[in-house]
Order: structure tokens, then sequence, then C-alpha cells
């Protein structure tokens, strides 16, 4: 009996409502026509990337893996690091359990993976807004030696300058390591194009249709090249998103209405000099942060400000959470004490400079997107999950679910579990 294979590919950003449009293009729709699906997956919060990828790859929400944003936060803290290293997550990944049991794994462009024990391993490491032509410095010491050996000097060029492609780079590796390597047993191909588009245009607009056209061809691709060099026979093959967007109705400067009622002391530069409360912001959702989380007068205080602000219809915060209700609801710990979310979608903005608590030409980053994410899991739009292989069913529709489902799923192909995860598998997919 030959060995099971598993082939993830990852749409950062693919959304429910991409489904209708999916089932029309040439390759994706091998997918719906052979397996099954989860229409609806429920991302962890706050709904952005690489707390995203984490839970994908472990079942585990916030508070156990340890990445509870993109960045690695902190109080004035300007240009924050990334979180990129294996090391930042705390707790066994699926690409630990495959390992262990004997299988070949493969990861192109997933994040949080930097020096992960991967047998080939290209991690998304790279600084985003890097336009430079020495992006090696970032692989080299966290990616895999045999493929920068192997690949770089062939495909080095697209990461570098004004037109860098990440896609461009994840893709002619990926058909070269099923040919090179005859398809590894266990392989996720991670990319970003999607996610680009809704920032830039929306969620729902003929751009994001053509960048799904693209996807569906490098999906094609990826599936040939099984056929070709691969297993195809004994193949898993899983399409799945991280988040989806929504569009941006609103915008809030949080630090300067915190700064307008005191809670934040600036110099006459617009410096900040102490504070009580702070807030980071995870896009459509921001944190605030104490200083001082043991002084219960001043807790109580901001908390009531914070209550005010929600009754007040000129702000647009319809959700309100403490630190414990974010834990206790969401799996959700970091450096926050409260959370906040708009009624409408809402982008909120951190920096003290200005006067306009409702800036609509914003600075870059998360703020000056159309569309963006970080919202609740619960809203659409959501994220979805299809499986098709000789392990799953066919025809088989869940509705809504969590995505800290999905590793005991991928687990679940090969008759393995993973212990003191969030998540269960979705057995009623499978064979």
């Amino acid at each position: 009996m030959k060995k099971q294979k598993l082939l993830v590919f990852c749409l950062d950003a693919l959304c429910t409502l991409d489904l209708e449009y999916m089932k029309e293009l040439p390759h994706f729709k091998f997918m719906f026509e052979n397996g099954s699906l989860v229409k609806h997956v429920e991302p962890v919060y706050p709904s952005l990337t690489y707390p995203c990828h984490c839970s994908i790859i472990t079942g585990c929400t916030v508070n156990h893996h340890g990445v509870p944003h993109n960045e690695i936060v902190g109080v004035e803290r300007k240009d924050a690091p990334w979180y990129n290293q294996r090391s930042d997550i705390k707790c066994p990944t699926l690409f630990d359990l495959f390992k262990a049991n004997g299988y070949t794994t493969c990861s192109l462009t997933w994040p949080v993976s930097g020096k992960a024990d991967i047998d080939l391993n290209m991690p998304m490491i790279v600084p985003i807004g890097y336009q430079g032509f020495n992006p090696y410095q970032f692989l080299e010491d966290n990616a895999s030696k045999a493929l920068l050996d192997r690949y770089y000097w062939k495909y080095g060029r697209y990461l570098k300058g004004k037109d860098r492609s990440l896609d461009l780079f994840t893709m002619a590796l990926a058909a070269d390591v099923i040919r090179d390597y005859a398809q590894p047993d266990i392989m996720f191909v991670k990319m970003c194009d999607l996610d680009s588009v809704r920032h830039e245009y929306g969620i729902d607009n003929e751009q994001v249709k053509a960048q799904l056209r693209k996807h569906d061809e490098e999906f094609g691709v990826l599936v040939e090249s099984v056929k070709r060099y691969g297993d195809f026979e004994n193949t898993n093959f899983v399409i799945l998103g991280d988040h989806g967007q929504q569009d941006v109705k609103r915008c809030l400067n949080m630090n300067l209405l915190l700064k307008q009622h005191g809670f934040i002391r600036c110099n006459e530069k617009g410096e900040l000099i102490d504070y009580d409360a702070y807030c980071h912001s995870a896009a459509l959702s921001a944190w605030i942060q104490l200083k001082n989380p043991e002084d219960t007068v001043m807790r109580n205080k901001i908390h009531e400000f914070l209550k005010m602000i929600k009754a007040d219809p000129q702000y647009n915060i319809g959700y309100l959470f403490t630190k414990e209700e974010a834990e206790a609801q969401f799996g959700l710990s970091g450096p926050l004490d409260f959370v906040l979310e708009g009624k409408e979608p809402m982008s909120f903005q951190t920096t003290l400079a200005g006067d306009d608590l409702f800036a609509k030409h914003l600075p870059a980053g998360y703020h000056q997107t159309l569309a963006s994410h970080g919202h609740l899991p619960s809203r659409d739009e959501t994220t979805t999950f299809i499986a098709c292989g000789p392990t799953v069913k066919k025809g088989i529709v869940i509705d809504r679910s969590a995505m800290v489902n999905e590793a005991p799923t991928m687990a679940a192909m090969f008759g393995l579990t993973m212990d003191q995860i969030d998540g269960l598998a979705w057995q009623e997919l499978l064979k």
C-alpha cells in the first residue's frame, strides 16, 4: 500500500463569497466536483494573518499557540518586528506530528516558520516592505539550505526590487520541488496576492475575480505537477484561507481619543510622555493596554470611559470585551486589557499626531486600505476549507465551524491525532 500524501494550497484572504465563482474555474472546480467543504470557517481572534496561520497548523487558539498578532506590538514601538520564528509558537504543529510519524515535510512561504524542523522549508520571512536587492540575508539560517542552494540562484530575482513578487517566487519553487523531490509527503504552499488585492480594491470586484483566476491557474500547475512527478491517486488536496476581509466603512484614531481625555500625555512635539491606557491596532479591532493593570481604580475608570464611548453612536463601537472576556470567549491573550471593535467594519488608527479622530487620509499601514481584517470570527466575511482525495468523502457540506478544527482534520486524514489542542477533527468529511 502506497503512502498517502497531502498538498495544502492556502490563499490569504480567501472568502466564503468566493466559492460560487471558484466552482466555475477550470482547476478549482475539480475540488468541488470530487470533494467536500466547510463553507464558513470562523478564524481565530483577531483574524490577522499570522495568528490564523499558527492556528491552522496547531489546532489552537492564540492563548495556547502564543502568536496574537502579526507584529510584536509595544507602546510607541515604531516599525515593530513581526513574529517569524518557529520558536514563537508555543505548542506542537502539524509539521512536527507528520515528521515524527515518518512523513517528509515541505513548507513554502508559511508565516512564523523560521528555523522550523521541516525537511524543505522556505519561510515567509523577508520583511513585507523590503524592496532591496539582498533578500538572501533574511532567508539564510532561516530556510532550508537545500532549497536555497538549489533554487535561490534561479528564482531569488522574484524577491528583489520594487516589483518583487512573493507569489511568483513561491510558485516557481513549488513546481520544481514536486518534480525534484518526487512530491514531499506533506506540502503546504501559501499565496499572498488575493489578500493584497482585497486590501487595495475591496472584497468583491473584478480585480478580485482576476486574482482568483490567477490562483486557479497556479493550483492547476500544482495538480499537473503531482500528476507528472508525484502520486496523484494517493494525494489529499486541501484549499483553505486564513481569514476573510470586510470593506472598511469607518475609521477611528483611538489613541487621539485617549489623549483628548487625558489617558495619554504628550509633549509639545506630540511625543509620548506617559500614559494610563494605550491602543494597539489589530486592523478591524483594537487592543487597549493599561500601563498598570493592577491599579484597579484606573482600570475601572478606563472601563467606564470605554463603555461611555460604546454608548455614543458617533464612535461606532459595537463590541467591548475585557481581557478576561476575550480569553474566555475567543482564546485571545496578549498585551491587552480591553478589546474594541466597530459596529460597522472600522479600522483603528493609533498615531498621536494630528487632531482628526475620524481621518480619511491615513498613513501607510493597517489603516489606509479599502478592506481589511482582524474582526471577530463570526462576522462575515468568513474564510473556507475545501478538501478532496482518497480519505475525503464526496459531497459533504458543513455550513459553519471553527478554524482550530482544520489541523486535527488534516491529521485524521492519516489516522493521526493531536493532543492538547482546542479543535476537533471534522470526522463527517472523512471516509
